[in-house]
């Protein structure tokens, strides 16, 4: 859980989904020091998110250690609590940002009030989804992100 805890790891995990990259790279694509992005990086191999390749040589002769992810997706039961939640908006508004202007496809913003029954419907409809859409994944489709989050307001 706690893994998963900040923001960083979360963009770590998206940016090695299609292929390894080594610390440096992962470093230089988020802008980051690649020291803090190492320590992240050894917390995601720890708890099994990441995995390590074989080591290879780099430019001029430097040892180099790319890391993949482990998976598209992870059945991980998170408490639901507002530090996760928020971590992973934080990341998603990073990737957001950095696909540039056009990048958001479609966006819902609701604020309804719900019996507990319709939101334990809701929330099963949009696990439903989400496991229908993550069957569908294709290599050759156009790589997007969903993020569905369904919180209390405060009135």
């Amino acid at each position: 859980m706690r893994a998963l805890g900040h923001p960083l790891r979360w963009r770590i995990l998206r940016l090695t989904l299609e292929g390894p990259l080594t610390n440096k790279q992962i470093a230089e694509r988020l802008g980051r020091d690649p020291g803090t992005v190492l320590h992240h990086v050894r917390e995601l191999v720890r708890t099994g998110f990441l995995a390590p390749d074989d080591v290879r040589s780099g430019k001029r002769g430097a040892v180099e250690r790319p890391y993949r992810a482990t998976g598209k997706s992870w059945q991980v039961r998170l408490v639901p609590n507002a530090g996760t939640t928020v971590s992973i908006i934080d990341a998603v508004r990073e990737e957001v940002l950095e696909a540039g202007e056009d990048s958001t496809l479609a966006t819902l913003r609701l604020g309804v009030r719900l019996k507990p029954s319709d939101i334990d419907e809701l929330r099963t409809a949009l696990s439903r989804l989400g496991e229908e859409f993550a069957a569908r994944d294709d290599p050759d489709g156009q790589a997007v992100g969903i993020l569905g989050v369904v919180h209390k307001r405060k009135v």
